[in-house]
């Protein structure tokens, strides 16, 4: 089982930015697909961005450019940049990835946009 752990969520104004990492126990160039998700309260889990080990990233809509993933293979880490941050964007945020062994999940990180 591959462990993957979520840091840098936290409370932030609106406009603000903040960047979650996600710090995963195996060599993340063996990975096939890393990914943020993100649950509100009495919302179900949505898909806010991957990236792949070739590279290719994917956001979800409603990030329209504020948000940006990447990765880091010499740290074993991937990245979610998030700037102009709105309070839609309050949520948990899970770190997600897929690889050889399956499919693991973080224990997520709270991130909260308020004044």
């Amino acid at each position: 089982q591959v462990q993957v752990v979520e840091s840098g969520g936290g409370l932030v104004q609106p406009g603000g930015s903040l960047r979650l990492s996600c710090v995963v126990s195996e060599n993340i160039s063996r990975l096939y697909r890393m990914g943020w998700y993100r649950q509100a309260p009495g919302k179900q889990r949505e898909s806010v961005a991957s990236i792949t080990n070739g590279g290719i990233t994917n956001y979800g809509d409603f990030v329209k450019g504020r948000f940006t993933i990447s990765r880091d293979n010499a740290k074993n880490t991937v990245y979610l940049q998030m700037n102009s941050l709105k309070s839609e964007d309050t949520a948990v945020y899970y770190c997600n990835v897929m690889g050889p062994l399956g499919v693991d999940w973080g224990q997520g990180t709270q991130v909260t946009v308020s004044s």
